[in-house]
């Protein structure tokens, strides 16, 4: 369907509901707010009015709304699960508003006994309240549960919920995996709106980038309804923002910590300040956060090839010593206006700024090749030694170290509008951009080739040495200097109404019509110099500079991996290399242009959702979602010459239809069936979808983008059950199955052949002799993906033991994920069978054991992952799995008065690493650590 008409038909559809309930009599409408003694909202209420089938869910900020109410004199009853119910009586007029606040008293009553609510309950209790009452099956977490995690970011939070697993980088965690598919299968939003990524080739969003004190509620949506956004297959993470209380709230917190693995310090603090102003009308909160963290890590990697005999063994292998400063900023402002009991506008903006200085000592062995004995097993090795660092300028911005400045920024505009008792409007307009900065980022490396190896023969931390080898004979190999820069941007508007519209008498029904557009840019600008000095006596060799020498002492890794001398980051900050006299300067083709990119996409979508409840106890969700998709991607054409030869621009648009319809059946008042068929798609990664072609001829090398990729779709399917207990708890299980559809991975070709480029890129300059063979790389879309799961959790509190054992709560839960690809070849262009999707982890547990009375409260918290694979390699050999990880934190607090707590954490108490192994689990790609970090501090709360 064309873009011009595909719009016509989704205003026909919104127009045609508006104008079908215009005709309808006019009735009443009960708005209000529902609150803690606090103040503090209560989302996820539960408010009913009888007599008849009347009931609603307060939203995020505690609103509620009843549309179209016959007049009469009313029951309301408001129940949350840990709060006492409470109900008064309530008169609705024809054609006006009744307004109210509802304020509930904590203690929920559990055996005819009122239990009294800990601070940590209360944040349980909240969650559990909106995930109860969310018609989709989601997991919510409070900001008040974040608080009892010893999280520092939003991605260390996520991981303790059911199905989800993280990526770490430099020892927090990053990318996220929920139910086994990879973050490119996974959207994360903030208020709806979705957040762009700061990386430079794909979508993923840095979760280590926005502090987790931030964020007043975290969803995670497992299954989409169609006002959602379509592209989550795994699933939608939102991060809300806090919303303007209803009364004062002042809070701080200050904090300070220990990185043993380089014995520095860290420094956390943070402020929230809200308030309401004109007689309640106007709501304001801001907040800041600010933390310092001074540390690093130590790592060991490796790659494995086979030779001809079948022996296994290392073609390259490097030492690492990284030192790391991480700096995170964040401030955001959140408004609410109420410009009448009918019409409230809000606006919210957060900004999320990073800076990563970085410095790395690399002691790299590589063109590694063995020399054999008469019956051809390995008898030795040789290969080149090089010593490398990577720093930056010595400026005031870069202190000499990598700099990594990475900003999020996102802004809104909302309104929402009572057009009559029936019919209900809310807009929004939003502006998201994120960037990644690297400026002046250098590298310095000294190398000395042929040289005999020593192996110390074991694969899981190898080893090479070289006998005899002084720093005067490592001759300078490569002195550069680059600046990557990446933007991406999305400007997006929605436009939704809602109103009454039920086909079974008696019972509620509601429609919900809206459109949804998304203006997104994405460039790729980066730029690498290599520097030569015009005194070749000047950088002799690592012996005629400064240098700093690392032993193995303490190395995570062992002791017996020394790093060794290196070039100090000081010397190398200092040079003069824009210095003309000292040094020549080159501009290297083949290190950025072919990564060079612009990509701009705009999304249309129009959807119908339905909910129907058929009696007390059963519902439904019935709808469909239209999302038209159109790219314009410009890349760069690298000839054989590594040279730029011009730019290649690829245009395209689809349509896709994602149908959906989802059950919920309160078969108890407790339990809770849900089960839903759903669809949802996955657009390929920015650079994957470029129309670039990179040729290196040096190391017979072609990578190309493939503007061809088609969306990955999905159809979902799941069932969950889950029971609630009145005194704050749960335990749930459920089945769910993923079908998915284009599914996009890496092809490699290590026999490309002139026939072959000419068959892929018509017209184009072939590189390629007669009787070549070069290594081919693209992203291609396999056949098929079928995911299978099982997700169990279990929380409660412990209240039914005697004496002090009652304290104790129990947090769990356990997920298993099955994964089978068809269409997948290897670099022999066979097709690969007993293939698992990438990303897909088979068993992900956590587990969390506390104690809280009315002064103290205690965690210890764990979080296992099983092996996965993580990247399909040509061949089975070739493939690379992120390793089993095991996490253990602690955390407590006391509170010295009321409003005033003192706390301890202790992150990674396991010395987990980061750890990829190629093929077999003992063959080690990676292994990085970090050692434990430990913080102390105290948070200030006053509520009025």
């Amino acid at each position: 369907m064309p873009l011009l008409n595909f719009t016509r038909f989704s205003l026909l559809i919104i127009c045609s509901f508006i104008l079908c309930n215009t005709s309808f009599a006019q009735n009443g409408l009960i708005t209000g707010t529902i609150m803690d003694a606090q103040k503090l909202s209560l989302p996820g209420a539960t408010l009913k009015i009888t007599p008849g089938n009347h009931y609603t869910i307060s939203d995020v900020r505690g609103k509620f709304e009843f549309l179209n109410v016959q007049p009469g004199n009313y029951k309301l009853e408001a129940t949350y699960m840990g709060y006492q119910p409470i109900s008064q009586e309530i008169a609705v007029e024809n054609g006006k508003i009744t307004s109210l606040d509802i304020v509930m008293q904590d203690g929920g009553l559990y055996m005819n006994e009122v239990v009294v609510l800990g601070d940590r309950l209360k944040g349980q209790a909240k969650a559990l309240n909106q995930q109860r009452n969310n018609e989709n099956i989601s997991n919510i977490i409070s900001s008040d549960q974040v608080g009892r995690f010893p999280d520092s970011n939003i991605g260390d939070a996520l991981k303790r919920v059911p199905g989800i697993t993280m990526q770490n980088d430099q020892g927090e965690a990053r990318n996220i995996i929920i139910r086994g598919l990879a973050p490119e299968l996974n959207s994360v939003t903030m208020n709806g709106d979705r957040i762009p990524s700061a990386e430079g080739d794909n979508r993923r969003v840095q979760m280590d980038l926005i502090p987790s004190d931030m964020i007043s509620t975290i969803e995670v949506n497992k299954t989409l309804t169609p006002d959602m956004d379509a592209d989550a297959i795994g699933g939608s993470v939102n991060l809300v923002t806090r919303a303007a209380p209803n009364g004062q709230r002042i809070s701080a917190t200050l904090s300070g910590g220990y990185n043993p693995i380089r014995g520095k310090a860290l420094y956390t603090g943070g402020f929230v300040y809200a308030n309401r102003f004109a007689k309640n009308a106007i709501g304001m909160v801001l907040s800041g956060s600010y933390n310092n963290n001074t540390y690093g890590s130590d790592d060991v990697e490796a790659s494995w090839t086979r030779d001809d005999f079948g022996n296994v063994y290392a073609n390259e292998a490097q030492i690492r010593k990284y030192d790391v400063q991480r700096i995170r900023r964040s401030l955001s402002a959140a408004f609410d206006i109420k410009l009448s009991e009918n019409h409230t506008i809000t606006a919210n903006a957060m900004y999320n700024w990073r800076y990563d200085r970085e410095n790395r000592y690399r002691l790299g062995i590589d063109d590694i090749e063995p020399t054999y004995d008469d019956a051809n097993n390995i008898s030795g090795y040789e290969g080149r030694v090089s010593r490398e660092t990577k720093g930056g300028i010595d400026n005031s911005l870069n202190k000499g170290g990598r700099l990594e400045d990475q900003r999020v920024q996102n802004y809104s505009l909302k309104g929402e509008h009572l057009l009559s008792p029936k019919v209900d409007m809310d807009w929004s307009v939003s502006y998201s951009t994120a960037s990644e900065d690297r400026p002046n980022e250098r590298y310095v490396n000294f190398r000395e080739g042929g040289n005999a190896l020593i192996y110390n023969g074991d694969s899981r931390f190898p080893l090479f040495s070289t006998p005899d080898l002084d720093q005067g004979s490592l001759n300078l190999n490569e002195l550069t200097e680059n600046h990557d820069f990446t933007k991406e941007s999305e400007l997006g508007a929605k436009l939704n109404f809602r109103f009454p519209f039920s086909v079974i008498a008696d019972q509620k029904g509601r429609m919900k019509v809206g459109g949804r557009v998304r203006i997104k840019t994405k460039d790729r600008d980066n730029i690498f110099y290599e520097y030569s000095p015009i005194d070749e006596d000047m950088i002799a060799n690592l012996g005629s500079v400064n240098t700093v020498n690392w032993s193995g002492e303490n190395f995570q890794a062992g002791s017996h991996l020394v790093p060794g001398l290196f070039a100090s980051k000081n010397y190398l900050g200092t040079l003069n290399l824009r210095n003309s006299s000292q040094f020549e300067q080159e501009a290297v083709a083949s290190e950025f242009l072919g990564a060079n990119y612009n990509a701009k996409e705009n999304i249309l979508a129009g959807y119908v959702r339905w909910d129907q409840d058929f009696s007390e106890k059963l519902s439904m969700i019935l709808g469909a979602r239209l999302e038209n998709t159109s790219i314009d991607y410009t890349g760069n054409l690298i000839t054989d010459e590594e040279e730029l030869t011009g730019t290649r621009n690829v245009k395209n648009d689809y349509l896709n239809v994602m149908p959906s319809v989802s059950f919920k059946l309160k078969a108890t008042d407790d339990l809770i069936l849900r089960t839903a068929a759903t669809t949802a798609l996955a657009r390929p990664n920015y650079y994957a979808l470029a129309p670039y072609i990179s040729i290196i001829p040096g190391d017979r090398e072609i990578t190309a983008g493939n503007p061809n990729l088609k969306a990955t779709y999905s159809w979902n399917f799941d069932f969950m059950a889950e029971n609630y207990f009145q005194s704050v708890g749960l335990v749930s299980g459920g089945v769910f199955y993923k079908n998915l559809k284009n599914f996009i991975y890496t092809y490699r070709n290590q026999q490309y052949t002139t026939a072959a480029f000419a068959s892929d890129f018509p017209g184009q300059i072939n590189p390629i002799g007669e009787g070549e063979t070069w290594d081919f790389f693209q992203s291609r879309n396999g056949q098929s993906v079928n995911v299978f799961g099982i997700e169990v959790a279990f929380q409660r509190q412990l209240d039914f033991l005697p004496g002090f054992l009652k304290n104790f709560g129990i947090y769990t839960n356990y997920t298993f994920t099955k994964s089978f690809a068809k269409g997948v070849y290897n670099e022999d262009g066979d097709v690969r069978t007993d293939v698992t999707l990438p990303g897909t982890a088979p068993h992900m547990f956590n587990a969390s054991l506390s104690w809280e009375d009315k002064k103290f409260s205690a965690r210890i918290s764990a979080n296992y992952t099983a092996a996965y694979l993580d990247e399909l390699g040509g061949e089975e050999f070739d493939d690379i799995y992120y390793d089993k990880q095991f996490f253990l934190d602690a955390n407590a607090a006391y509170k010295i008065t009321k409003n005033l707590r003192i706390f301890a954490e202790a992150n990674n108490l396991t010395n987990q690493p980061l750890r990829y192994y190629q093929s077999i689990s003992s063959r080690t790609v990676q292994a990085e650590y970090y050692r434990p970090r430990f913080n102390m501090g105290l948070k200030f709360d006053l509520t009025k």
